[in-house]
């Protein structure tokens, strides 16, 4: 691996950390600044907001990537992010702390421009390998900056902001000093359109991309069913206690990591990102309808290896879609991608949740099953000649 892709790797590492780290203080910090002990709605949109952002200003970046180049988005992207998190850090009022996340999911949208930076210095062959490298990364990142987070919230509720601020502050040098441009600018690229729906039309006009990115998004809202009611199933279905559940979401991420970072490069360049991406649902949706329908908690646990198997998947998709454009529209389309994701992520979680509460009475599996039989709608597209 060069010293390009090593160094893009560990920025989106320190990225999710500093994500991560806050994570665990942001209920109590809004009830601080709130004055309430109820926050009701109020935490559903703090959630939702960052996806939101993420889903209209993803294009935008991607877009002003492939026109001025990568590097001076990312980092303008840093830097936004190490102001915004100080900012956050001493916000006196809950209505600045919306702010401070509104600021936060525009800077988060930067890995619309990550991904593209890789497309950018990857052969097309090997990009399902540096895909999955990616999420491994980000994973990996998401694991170490909750439990950061968590153990500097006990001494100081703004204590996580403020390591979140150095973070990127850190990663912000790392990627001036060490990160080289990957794609020419170019002046004469389209205009950039502040709608994310036009980019949504731009993607949506190539024929052999429309059935890909329906794919993804089945992929995306299928995925949002273990991070909605994971703990919730756990509790209900199995009586897991705490520590279980945790421990349950630690070998998760672990396996998840893994299996990304050290399976899906391989089956992808043997057999291909379709052969790969089908792995990934069959496998996925077989451990859905298995955890359905056990009644024994630990079969969850032994589940982990053929649920994380199903993660390679996503970065096999990804370096499928990718080869349908040229370098010069890389970051747009990654832009569509992760505003898609987006936009999943805020409408995924309250029809799952939705759906579980009305079925968890009589079949609390309902929803897991709902899951893999979306999976079937991908299969014509998987099967067919590419």
């Amino acid at each position: 691996m060069n010293r390009a892709l090593l160094t893009i790797l560990s920025t989106v590492v320190l990225s999710a950390i500093g994500i991560g780290l806050t994570m665990p203080i942001i209920p109590q910090l809004m009830r601080d600044v709130g004055h309430t002990a109820e926050l009701g709605w109020r935490f559903g949109a703090f959630t939702g907001l960052y996806a939101l952002m993420q889903f209209v200003f993803s294009p935008i970046l991607g877009m002003m990537s492939d026109r001025y180049g990568r590097r001076p988005i990312l980092l303008l992207s840093l830097a936004g992010a190490v102001v915004d998190y100080l900012f956050m850090a001493i916000a006196p009022s809950l209505s600045l702390l919306f702010v401070g996340r509104a600021i936060a999911g525009i800077t988060g949208a930067s890995m619309a421009v990550t991904s593209a930076y890789i497309a950018d210095v990857t052969p097309e062959e090997q990009r399902s390998r540096r895909y999955g490298q990616l999420g491994a990364c980000f994973g990996i990142g998401f694991i170490i900056g909750p439990v950061l987070g968590g153990l500097l919230g006990a001494w100081w509720v703004r204590a996580p902001f403020l390591a979140a601020a150095a973070m990127n502050a850190l990663n912000l040098l790392l990627t001036l000093w060490l990160v080289k441009e990957s794609h020419t600018a170019k002046d004469s690229a389209e205009r950039i359109s502040l709608n994310p729906l036009a980019s949504l039309r731009w993607a949506l006009s190539f024929k052999a991309l429309l059935p890909l990115l329906g794919v993804y998004v089945i992929l995306v809202l299928v995925g949002e069913i273990g991070g909605t009611i994971w703990v919730l199933y756990g509790e209900d279905k199995f009586a897991w206690d705490a520590l279980t559940i945790g421990l349950s979401l630690a070998g998760f991420g672990a396996f998840h990591a893994l299996a990304q970072a050290f399976v899906v490069g391989p089956i992808a360049e043997r057999w291909g990102e379709r052969a790969a991406l089908l792995i990934g649902i069959v496998s996925d949706g077989t451990a859905y309808v298995i955890l359905a329908l056990t009644v024994h908690g630990w079969v969850a646990f032994a589940l982990m290896p053929l649920f994380c198997l199903g993660g390679i998947g996503a970065p096999a998709l990804q370096s499928l879609v990718s080869g349908s454009v040229g370098s010069d529209q890389q970051g747009k389309l990654q832009g569509v991608m992760a505003s898609t994701a987006s936009l999943a992520s805020v409408i995924g979680p309250v029809a799952i949740s939705t759906i579980y509460f009305m079925s968890r009475g009589t079949f609390p599996g309902m929803v897991w099953i709902i899951g893999a039989c979306l999976y079937l709608l991908c299969l014509p597209v998987l099967l067919r000649r590419a």
